[in-house]
């Protein structure tokens, strides 16, 4: 599958080859890596790129003497997405990290309870997507050590407050993204930006939506919102709608859930083997073990666009749930 690499890639990519230093040449691998299309063609390139950043950081450190001390917002992803929280004072972040994980963040009534990024894994039926908390944003100040967690993250939630004029919230938040170059998909870029910009996948989650009249708030919310970006309500206090968001990020995180079973053999299916949407039979096999591919001839699927035990050609596009027994 060829990659497609947009423009911005290779004008990223230009200024790595200029790049005179490892803080500059990480940080041109690093947009490289964000704006990169994400499909299994572009795969192989991802993991060059991210095997070069991580030589560039151990050389960085070898010179300074020492180990670099990492930063609060130097988070490693884990699960099948990493999904940065953000938002404005009180709208909810923290809450509904502690409603959907084990993590303990600090709530309260007052603004900017939180001081630190906080991540915690929430489970998706049998995968875990990983949720981050962060302080909040303002327009009057935001650490400035988030914009790398953006730019680095899969998909950025942004949270409002249904009772606290949320159309003034996601204004201000879509400001401050700005000002980190992190944009949602769709939306027009300025024409003069000096860097490259990432587009991100995002989704609104309209918090507080705790009461059945706080419906109409929502839809009269969802009329007058200008900026396209996929949206829904909940209420971290009732629970409304938490598992359906995590439904939601699960569809935008680009992956799809695959079993494996040997002939004669029934599937684990609390073990599933992600991948990304779109991989062939062919591609899963290549990742199971690159010698594999060569002696595979076909293979049987059990699942919802075929009928059970259907043998398919090796360029077969693998779907969320299917159970594959791979045939050499």
């Amino acid at each position: 599958m060829p990659a497609n690499l947009p423009p911005h890639y290779f004008e990223a990519e230009q200024r790595f080859r200029e790049a005179r230093t490892p803080a500059a040449k990480i940080e041109a691998l690093e947009e490289m890596l964000a704006i990169m299309p994400k499909h299994k063609g572009t795969d192989k390139l991802k993991a060059m790129l991210r095997e070069r950043i991580s030589k560039l950081k151990e050389q960085g450190q070898k010179k300074s003497g020492g180990a670099k001390a990492k930063t609060p917002y130097s988070i490693e992803r884990e699960g099948i997405a990493q999904v940065v929280l953000t938002g404005m004072p009180n709208t909810g972040k923290s809450t509904i990290l502690n409603r959907l994980t084990k993590a303990t963040a600090e709530v309260g009534d007052f603004p900017h309870t939180t001081h630190r990024p906080t991540p915690g894994m929430a489970p998706y039926e049998n995968v875990q997507i990983q949720l981050i908390d962060t302080p909040p944003v303002t327009l009057e100040y935001t650490d400035p050590e988030l914009g790398d967690l953006l730019r680095r993250s899969d998909i950025v939630v942004i949270l409002l407050d249904l009772q606290a004029d949320p159309l003034s919230q996601m204004e201000e938040t879509l400001a401050v993204l700005a000002g980190f170059r992190v944009f949602p998909e769709g939306r027009p870029l300025p024409p003069d930006l000096k860097k490259i910009p990432f587009v991100k996948t995002m989704l609104v989650a309209v918090n507080k939506m705790d009461r059945p009249e706080h419906e109409g708030d929502f839809e009269t919310f969802m009329e007058l919102s200008e900026v396209k970006i996929p949206a829904m309500g909940i209420s971290t206090k009732t629970g409304r709608n938490l598992m359906a968001f995590l439904e939601r990020l699960y569809g935008m995180s680009g992956v799809a859930r695959v079993y494996t079973r040997r002939p004669g053999r029934e599937p684990d299916m609390t073990a599933p083997f992600v991948i990304p949407t779109g991989t062939s039979v062919d591609e899963m096999a290549e990742m199971i073990h690159k010698d594999f591919v060569a002696k595979l001839r076909h293979a049987r699927i059990w699942g919802r666009a075929v009928r059970d035990g259907q043998m398919v050609q090796r360029d077969y596009v693998l779907q969320d749930g299917d159970v594959v027994e791979l045939c050499v």
